[in-house]
């Protein structure tokens, strides 16, 4: 496994983060527990999960499922850098007005302590923000994350789904601060979505912060399921998306033939080799799924497949605003 700095900060993460959002939901207790210990076997120490993992009135589920893991010892929270995320409605009835979607140092502080209490642990590596919520100012929001990081409960702040120009503001009012900021942005990027260059990945490179990408295979249409005849659960892979990729996504696996790699290989090699990228989120199912995601960090794409993938998947055009202005 190779490893690189979180954005700006110091600490360490495997190129590949393991996604645990299908635990609990598609994968039982049991094989998400062989596929922690699988990821940990193989070096990846950097776990990604969200508070409303689960989802709906099972929101918490999956965070429980890996405290109980944790539980087990064998030193496997102290090989984790762990991070997890806070935003979404977790339905307490004791939140009254305040359980709606969005952020604010109440929620914060509610939410930190309940995946703190469902993860078996007293401290998040890395706590993260699930969504922007503009109707909070950052003075309420970098004064919470201060506090719960001088109680040693969390050790840095991530964000996710945020525009460049919110990381843009977030920054600048933690400068102000004096206060590190974020130190990375978890977002949808793959070969289908390149709209991130255009801002976000600019952003996050020039501010210090480390981009996660959610989503690296687009639910399932990049991993090869269009030439089986299936999509993806998740990420909209439906009929209508899958037959307005077809072409493109014929011309992928025909050049994935011709390397002799599979196409979720290829997609996640191209991604590690995105300079702005830290690590991709590999949200596998199965023990087998697993196995088969750590041939990409092998796997270095040279500069002709590069400008071929470039070709099949074309870009923006690079940064805003030369992407489209003179």
């Amino acid at each position: 496994m190779e490893y690189t700095a979180l954005g700006k900060s110091g600490l360490r993460v495997s190129r590949l983060c393991l996604g645990t959002m299908n635990f609990g939901v598609d994968t039982d207790e049991q094989e998400s527990f062989r596929i922690m210990d699988a990821a940990l076997d193989a070096g990846i120490n950097f776990f990604d999960t969200a508070n409303i993992y689960g989802w709906g009135e099972n929101a918490g589920r999956t965070e429980e499922i890996i405290g109980r893991w944790f539980a087990q010892g064998g030193g496997r929270r102290e090989r984790t850098v762990l991070a997890t995320k806070f935003y979404g409605d977790m339905s307490d009835p004791l939140d009254g007005p305040n359980a709606e979607a969005g952020l604010s140092a109440y929620k914060l502080r509610r939410h930190l302590e309940g995946s703190l209490k469902r993860l078996q642990t007293d401290h998040i590596e890395l706590y993260q923000m699930h969504h922007i919520d503009r109707r909070v100012s950052w003075n309420e929001l970098w004064s919470a994350f201060e506090i719960a990081a001088a109680q040693g409960k969390i050790g840095y702040v991530g964000s996710s789904n945020f525009a460049g120009w919110d990381i843009a503001v977030a920054q600048g009012e933690a400068k102000a601060r004096g206060h590190l900021g974020l130190v990375c942005e978890q977002h949808k990027y793959n070969l289908l979505c390149r709209l991130p260059e255009l801002e976000v990945l600019p952003a996050s490179q020039a501010l210090g912060l480390g981009v996660i990408p959610w989503s690296p295979l687009d639910g399932g249409l990049l991993a090869g399921n269009a030439r089986r005849g299936g999509a993806g659960k998740r990420s909209g892979g439906d009929a209508k998306r899958l037959e307005r990729h077809a072409a493109q996504l014929e011309a992928f696996g025909a050049l994935c033939d011709e390397l002799g790699e599979r196409e979720d290989t290829i997609a996640l090699a191209w991604l590690l080799a995105q300079p702005a990228v830290t690590a991709p989120i590999i949200g596998v199912r199965t023990l087998e799924q697993f196995d088969r995601s750590l041939r990409a960090v092998e796997l270095k794409l040279d500069a002709a497949t590069l400008a071929r993938l470039d070709e099949i998947f074309p870009g923006p055009g690079g940064s805003a605003p030369k992407a489209y202005a003179w």
